[in-house]
């Protein structure tokens, strides 16, 4: 039994040592690095803060059978490829979900900025319900 506890143990730091959660500090330094407009990451900040609580390995299955992946929670039916032949994905960012679910955060990034250009921050159900038109975090500390 102690055998089994430790197996599942070392199996659970594996990972979960691959997840990193940021504060609202890191994680705007990170998206500005990424090339986010630095007037627009208070958004970014509630966003990510609501969809993935700032954790990078983060997944969601939908009741729609989708899954969204990662630090901004990508949906597997549109934007990238489950590798499970059983669903059908636009995969309109061309990458493998896994590769969202990452600490290198430069292709969730490079996604998420595609799917911004294409329907701003209303293609986040996190950003609508808890940041439009609500008080966003302050990140006047953070530079």
């Amino acid at each position: 039994m102690r055998k089994q506890l430790f197996c599942i143990s070392l199996i659970a730091v594996f990972v979960i040592g691959e997840a990193k959660t940021f504060d609202k500090c890191s994680l705007a330094k990170a998206l500005l690095a990424q090339g986010f407009n630095k007037a627009d990451l208070p958004n970014w900040v509630c966003l990510v803060q609501n969809e993935s609580a700032m954790s990078t390995n983060k997944k969601n299955n939908n009741r729609n059978g989708s899954t969204d992946w990662g630090l901004f929670q990508i949906n597997d039916r549109y934007w990238c490829d489950p590798q499970d032949k059983k669903k059908k994905s636009s995969n309109d960012c061309k990458i493998k979900c896994s590769a969202l679910l990452t600490d290198n955060i430069t292709v969730p990034s490079t996604c998420a900025k595609k799917i911004y250009k294409r329907h701003g921050f209303t293609a986040w159900y996190g950003w609508i319900n808890h940041c439009k038109n609500k008080k966003l975090p302050d990140l006047s500390k953070c530079f």
